[in-house]
């Protein structure tokens, strides 16, 4: 069960910027769908995504998706692919990426306590 009330999910969050219509926002919400699993342990009220492409369907176009989570800092991904599609997913799995660093950074100190406090248990059986 998840602590969180009003759980963040694209289609609640997702903004589409310069170079997307709002008639894109349905088919791009659907693409980052499986985003929904790592952002469902942040409120929905206090996380943003925007989506922005520059140079749409010509060589060199560049696709952006930033990430605001109250708290945090943003969290920017990039891609050049050529193929919209292909960029839609690059900048969606480099998202996914940076989530779970951003949660993996969060949580050593406790599991390095952990591993502290069960070594020197070791030591003594020994």
């Amino acid at each position: 069960m998840s602590a969180v009330n009003n759980p963040a999910t694209v289609g609640e969050c997702l903004r589409v910027g310069a170079g997307f219509s709002q008639g894109d926002r349905n088919w791009i919400a659907e693409q980052f769908v499986t985003l929904d699993h790592r952002l469902a342990a942040f409120h929905a009220d206090s996380t943003e995504l925007e989506i922005m492409v520059k140079d749409r369907g010509a060589p060199g176009q560049k696709v952006t998706l930033e990430c605001w989570i109250a708290g945090r800092q943003k969290i920017v991904t990039t891609s050049t692919e050529e193929d919209l599609n292909a960029a839609l997913h690059d900048v969606r799995d480099d998202l996914r990426r940076k989530l779970d660093d951003a949660k993996t950074r969060q949580e050593p100190r406790n599991n390095r306590h952990l591993r502290e406090r069960a070594e020197p248990e070791a030591e003594l059986v020994e």
